[in-house]
């Protein structure tokens, strides 16, 4: 009885990459799953960031390596694929983390700047899910987590780009975890509700603002990412078998607030 949780929980030897890993949210679900013994692919464009969350990981005992990918390429899922299984042997679980916002005026919004936030957001999970999930459906079992947000609806203000994206990964993620159902890899959506970083505080969360979400947010705070941890340990566990096609809200109550 005292090994039950343990044992059903179990991700120790699996190996996991993660898009974005060098990030604030997504370093912290990588530096959580090293924790549980899990082997650590940190994909990221800025190589310094993801470096930082290697070290971090080896620091405290765990195994991670870092490497480079621009998420707009399917080549880079390609090469990064050949190259964790190089160094890992094998990969089990994908978490599609890599994102970019734009807090532009929506009549003042650019082509580029909409293509580039749509490219990262959300045809970077469609290039994981073909690369990465191909390759685990060639062996018959994984799992993959995909980072909607609080935003895919209703949508954020002064997030156009971002929440058409949010939405769309919330739609592809249904489509291609019906599809899979019975390959064996199962495809969930993370719905994180307020975990603000530095830019988003300079960018997006004035006085006013703030004070408007956390009035939403039952809870009455924002979350911190490691509170995001336990619910990516049993999305990608076998505790969560019968889980596809999910959207799970880890937002201190936002999504169920009205008035």
């Amino acid at each position: 009885m005292a090994d039950f949780l343990t044992d059903y929980f179990n991700l120790s030897g699996k190996v996991a990459a993660l898009t974005g890993a060098g990030g604030h949210v997504i370093g912290a679900l990588s530096r959580g799953l090293a924790k549980a013994g899990v082997k650590v692919a940190v994909l990221d464009h800025r190589m310094d960031d993801a470096q930082r969350t290697v070290d971090d990981i080896i620091a405290k005992g765990g195994e991670a390596a870092a490497f480079q990918i621009d998420v707009r390429r399917r080549e880079d899922f390609e090469s990064c694929l050949q190259a964790v299984l190089g160094a890992f042997g094998d990969v089990n679980f994908l978490v599609n983390g890599a994102g970019i916002n734009a807090p532009t005026p929506f009549l003042q919004i650019e082509e580029a700047s909409w293509n580039d936030v749509l490219a990262v957001q959300l045809t970077g999970t469609l290039f994981g899910m073909q690369v990465f999930g191909g390759h685990m459906l060639r062996n018959g079992r994984g799992s993959i987590i995909n980072i909607s947000s609080a935003s895919a609806g209703p949508p954020l203000s002064k997030a156009y780009a971002y929440s058409v994206a949010k939405a769309g990964i919330v739609n592809l993620t249904q489509n291609v975890a019906r599809e899979w159902a019975t390959q064996g890899v199962r495809v969930n959506t993370l719905r994180p509700g307020f975990f603000p970083t530095a830019w988003n505080r300079k960018n997006f969360i004035t006085p006013e603002r703030e004070a408007a979400i956390l009035n939403h947010t039952p809870m009455h705070r924002f979350g911190d990412p490691d509170e995001l941890v336990g619910a990516v340990l049993w999305l990608l566990s076998d505790a969560a078998g019968f889980v596809t096609g999910a959207e799970i809200p880890v937002d201190g109550g936002f999504s169920a607030m009205t008035i």
